[in-house]
């Protein structure tokens, strides 16, 4: 099936980008790394959409440091941050988050504004910035804004960015001195969508704890968080359990997923100390 398109612009600036956006009627579709979009066109699931261009934006690419910040251009591929030294050193979250992400051809063209804003609870990503207390910039025709990551996922596919904006890029805390980030997930096979997985940071101020692929959308596990920084390791696992809801389908039951989360935090906790679980 081919895709149904209602034309093709490709946007010189962020602000010819947001003028093609505001006069497309409602329907223009940002067009990035294009791995979901062209997907969903392909499909029809979506059709006669005006795709707005923004790759020669090279203002939405690239990583940097930003005060105390690292910053990250919306437009960074998933390949970039796996081989960004800057990444590797301050979010090392999101460079072994890489490594879980679909395949080689996937991560030379998807970009990491492109997986937050398509905001898949089954996505790597979202999760990571939750976890890492990201910020998302986004700016539309009223100027920036700024979103905390915890209230930028609202549900499946369906964030607060409101129409008529673009996510620009994505700014988070450089990562303390004794800092440990650590990813673990389980897939039936590479490069699968995780059946479940679990982001864990340990901060100084305490320990933050993120799921992937079981709710609508990435939230703090604040029960198990309280628990973990308690030092109750069993207590944490019990409350991040009894806090889920997860979903059943084709590929997991809801009692399998709950089951894995549990195991996945085990194993990123003795991870998170140097230990084998």
């Amino acid at each position: 099936m081919k895709a149904s398109v209602g034309g093709y612009a490709r946007a010189t600036d962020l602000r010819h980008a947001l003028d093609l956006l505001a006069a497309s009627d409602g329907m223009g579709r940002v067009l990035a790394g294009g791995q979901s979009l062209i997907a969903a066109l392909n499909m029809r699931l979506s059709s006669g959409d005006l795709l707005i261009d923004i790759n020669s934006i090279d203002a939405l690419k690239g990583v940097s440091l930003d005060g105390n910040r690292l910053r990250i251009g919306a437009l960074t591929r998933h390949a970039e941050i796996a081989n960004d030294p800057l990444v590797a050193q301050h979010a090392p979250l999101l460079r072994k988050a890489t490594d879980l992400i679909a395949h080689a051809a996937i991560r030379n063209r998807g970009t990491i504004g492109g997986a937050l804003a398509h905001a898949d609870p089954a996505a790597e990503f979202p999760a990571c910035i939750l976890a890492l207390d990201a910020t998302i910039h986004v700016e539309g025709p009223d100027g920036p804004r700024d979103i905390p990551a915890s209230d930028f996922f609202v549900d499946v596919f369906v964030t607060t960015i409101n129409d008529g904006e673009i996510l620009t890029a994505i700014s988070l805390p450089m990562a303390e001195a004794e800092e440990r980030q650590v990813i673990h997930e389980l897939a039936r096979r590479s490069g699968d969508y995780a059946l479940a997985g679990v982001c864990l940071v340990r901060r100084a101020a305490g320990h933050r704890i993120v799921c992937i692929s079981v709710g609508p959308r990435p939230e703090l596990a604040t029960a198990a968080m309280a628990r973990l920084d308690a030092g109750d390791t069993d207590g944490a696992v019990a409350a991040l359990r009894d806090a889920l809801d997860p979903p059943s389908d084709t590929q997991a039951t809801a009692a399998y997923r709950r089951h894995l989360v549990g195991v996945l935090l085990h194993r990123a906790i003795a991870d998170l100390n140097g230990e084998t679980a």
